[in-house]
């Protein structure tokens, strides 16, 4: 189930609980503002969990294609060919024990670096959604201190809120835009486009369609 059936589900449950919902204003205005914070964390988490996934992707995309890759240019060296096809060829274990001591904390430092790369633009995406999300809701919560006067009957309290909620801008496809664009900025990062890109140029689009996306927020 993805994120907006999830969020379409919560939607429902808040409008099958308006029914019974007591006609005195004051106890209404409160029932609303408690079911609007407790959409908002839905989505809040919803969010949050949509994130992590993308970044266990870009985490299992490094490991087993950039990673390989990335070995393999640099064993390619002339230089850290011959040091390590003698140190194979004389099959001595103190010098293997030794070069892999000064190779790896510079591997690692690479590795790391292209996960901070990738993963910090999703950190910066995701914070900006979610700032959007609690701009909304704080929005909405604030019209909510007079959705009483627009109230005729209990039966009204579910179109009110809706028609609040959209005033407000919290829309299922304004934040599933959102979502879908940053699930297919992740799947091109993965090759799941299949169009032959080398990772080079993949990891490159992933950081400028990150950025874009952001910056229409």
């Amino acid at each position: 189930m993805n994120f907006k059936q999830l969020s379409m589900l919560a939607v429902l449950s808040v409008l099958v609980g308006c029914a019974s919902i007591p006609p005195e204003a004051p106890e209404l205005s409160v029932e609303l503002g408690k079911r609007i914070s407790a959409i908002e964390d839905s989505n809040i988490t919803l969010l949050n969990r949509f994130f992590d996934q993308k970044r266990r992707e870009v985490d299992r995309f490094i490991e087993d294609e950039w990673v390989p890759t990335f070995a393999e240019e640099f064993f390619s060296n002339d230089a850290i060919s011959k040091a390590w096809n003698t140190i194979v060829r004389e099959d001595d274990k103190k010098q293997r024990l030794t070069f892999l001591v000064k190779v790896g904390p510079k591997l690692q430092k690479k590795i790391n670096e292209k996960r901070l790369e990738l993963i910090q633009p999703l950190d910066a995406l995701e914070r900006r959604i979610e700032k959007n999300i609690r701009d909304d809701f704080s929005q909405a919560r604030a019209m909510n201190n007079s959705i009483t006067s627009f109230l005729l009957s209990a039966a009204e309290v579910a179109e009110n809120r809706n028609r609040y909620l959209e005033m407000a801008g919290v829309t299922d496809e304004k934040i599933g835009k959102l979502i879908d664009e940053t699930d297919d900025a992740v799947s091109d990062l993965l090759g799941k486009t299949k169009d032959g890109k080398d990772k080079i140029d993949r990891t490159d689009e992933f950081l400028k369609k990150v950025k874009s996306i952001r910056d229409s927020i």
